[in-house]
């Protein structure tokens, strides 16, 4: 079976719309400021486009809050070609915990994480339908830690459902990861070193309490787990 190369896939299709000398709309599910800051001045190149902040997974309403904040504050100081929008949707961790019961004990990157991967992508597709977006795609393919193949698969599948496009990516290639500590650092963002979840949160707690079960404590200002 041959791997796609996705990257290739978006470099051939940024091509093809210079040629056109077409500027698409594109609607970007961002996760954080961090994850969005290369994604963002990489696309906006290319792309008309509109951020939506949609990640009932977070949390609390503080931590939701500051993420939507710090990613406001990014999109208004950084530099783009075409400007770009954002929209913060309304936080309901409800949405999370019940779409993801049963999976309580997955481990990270398991079948939880696939549930909440479709579930911010279904939202994100159905607002670009509603709003006669071009493409839609998320920010999440930047991290090492996620599947790239898992998420593409999943923005395809969606894009076939919904009758938009999905922007296949990788946006660690190329250097992207590196480029978004980068970013992170010139601008000053504030870099959680969690995923976002109570689950999550909680292995981050076990590991810095030495097998803690304890989900509880706030998060901090360190290294990203994107």
């Amino acid at each position: 079976m041959q791997v796609r190369n996705y990257q290739k896939e978006l470099d051939q299709l940024i091509e093809r719309i210079q040629k056109e000398g077409s500027v698409p709309s594109l609607l970007l599910h961002a996760c954080c400021a961090p994850c969005s800051s290369y994604v963002l001045s990489y696309l906006s190149e290319y792309f008309r486009i509109t951020v939506v902040f949609y990640n009932p997974n977070i949390t609390s309403p503080e931590e939701y809050r500051k993420r939507a904040d710090e990613l406001t504050r990014l999109i208004s100081e950084l530099p783009a070609k075409y400007p770009i929008a954002v929209k913060t949707a309304e936080y309901d961790p409800q949405e999370f915990l019940q779409a993801v019961k049963g999976l309580e004990q997955e481990p990270e990157g398991g079948k939880r994480c696939e549930v909440c991967f479709r579930m911010r992508l279904s939202y994100a597709g159905r607002l670009a339908a509603e709003q006669g977006f071009d493409y839609f795609t998320t920010t999440l393919s930047i991290s090492p830690l996620k599947n790239a193949t898992l998420l593409n698969s999943i923005g395809e599948q969606l894009a076939s459902e919904i009758g938009i496009p999905y922007l296949t990516s990788d946006f660690k290639k190329k250097g992207g990861y590196q480029k978004s500590i980068e970013l992170s650092r010139e601008y000053d963002l504030y870099r959680q070193d969690y995923c976002g979840c109570v689950f999550s949160l909680r292995d981050r707690n076990q590991r810095l309490q030495g097998g803690s079960s304890d989900i509880g404590g706030s998060p901090a200002s360190g290294p990203s787990v994107l």
